[in-house]
């Protein structure tokens, strides 16, 4: 199953500082709902682990998140991929776009997300909607994030 999803938020601050924490994995890890480890284990390479929720089941993923295609500081596609034992697995991938603009920076992405397995059988429009959650989620996180260094 895979879906697609895409968003923009406003972020008040200079470009470079955006390309900066997206590349932080403190900052990624305080973003990612359900995060419960991040660590750099490589260039480009992290260790994740990330529990979630997709209606009734709850799943613990262990997995890596790599950064591809980076164009410091304009973008770079965030790639992730875990285990969930017997829930399934996820894939997922969002490709990251930075604009600069008069106020500040527009960040613009595009999310895929693909399950199978356990989580695959729950329905589409469940998995979906939490994927698009979690997507929101991230970035809401990360724009917060960013309002409060600019204040």
């Amino acid at each position: 199953m895979a879906l697609e999803m895409t968003g923009s938020y406003e972020l008040p601050v200079p470009r470079e500082k955006v390309w900066a924490a997206l590349n932080d994995p403190e900052m990624l890890k305080r973003c990612i709902p359900g995060c419960e480890e991040l660590e750099l284990v490589g260039e480009n390479e992290l260790k994740a682990v990330v529990v979630t929720k997709v209606g009734p089941v709850k799943a613990k993923f262990k997995g890596k998140v790599t950064l591809q295609d980076l164009e410091p500081p304009a973008s770079y596609r965030i790639v992730g991929e875990g285990d969930g034992g017997i829930a399934g697995f996820a894939k997922g991938g969002a490709k990251v776009d930075l604009a600069e603009t008069e106020t500040g920076t527009t960040l613009t992405y595009t999310a895929e997300a693909q399950i199978g397995g356990k989580l695959a059988q729950l329905g589409q429009r469940l998995v979906a909607g939490t994927a698009k959650k979690t997507a929101d989620e991230f970035f809401q996180n990360f724009a917060n994030a960013m309002t409060e260094t600019a204040g």
